[in-house]
């Protein structure tokens, strides 16, 4: 059975459409309206090997944050709707990326428990259309709504650019890894026999 979603979400500021396919090939189709933020969810489909299509609208008018909160909305129950009871998954997986100067760390568990920490220091305002005070929004709502446990880190670097790349690709390559299904599991992925 395919591990896969689509979830649709609109509201008076957005409209939001995300299709998810876990076991996919890296393809990607993105169009939030903000360039930065379609290059970061086509590096994080990319490096995790997920297919995913977004296309969004939002009030962009105001500003981006909208927008950029229903796209994660959307991606997390999307991936939360396409792993099911999560039965055989390995669960847990860590990651570090380094983009030229910076190196990032993600560690994620997909034990249905949301939680979200986020370390990062920032040398600008803002990169692209993206303003650098809503990237931890955007990994705290993935948590939230794709019900995990997710430690993100940007360990060091002068280059906000290189520091936010290095976060979404490691962010793809951990769930790539904590999504993948363990031959030797043939149960849900807790001593509990369930999940929260």
């Amino acid at each position: 059975m395919a591990r896969q979603a689509t979830v649709e979400r609109r509201t008076r500021e957005t409209h939001v459409r995300v299709q998810l396919r876990v076991d996919g090939t890296g393809h990607a189709e993105v169009d939030t309206g903000i360039g930065f933020y379609d290059h970061m969810w086509t590096l994080f489909a990319a490096h995790g090997l997920f297919d995913l299509t977004i296309a969004a609208e939002g009030d962009l008018h105001v500003d981006e944050h909208h927008t950029v909160e229903d796209v994660a909305i959307c991606v997390g129950q999307a991936l939360h709707q396409a792993l099911g009871d999560r039965r055989g998954i390995v669960r847990t997986a860590h990651v570090y990326v380094p983009m030229d100067e910076a190196l990032a760390r993600v560690v994620v568990d997909l034990g249905g428990r949301p939680y979200a920490v986020f370390e990062a220091q920032w040398h600008t305002p803002r990169v692209g259309g993206l303003s650098t005070d809503v990237i931890f929004h955007i990994f705290e709502t993935l948590a939230v709504h794709g019900r995990m446990n997710l430690h993100a880190h940007v360990l060091y670097g002068r280059n906000d650019h290189h520091q936010v790349e290095a976060l979404f690709k490691a962010l793809g390559r951990a769930l790539d890894a904590a999504t993948r299904l363990d031959e030797r599991r043939q149960d849900i992925p807790s001593t509990k026999g369930m999940l929260v």
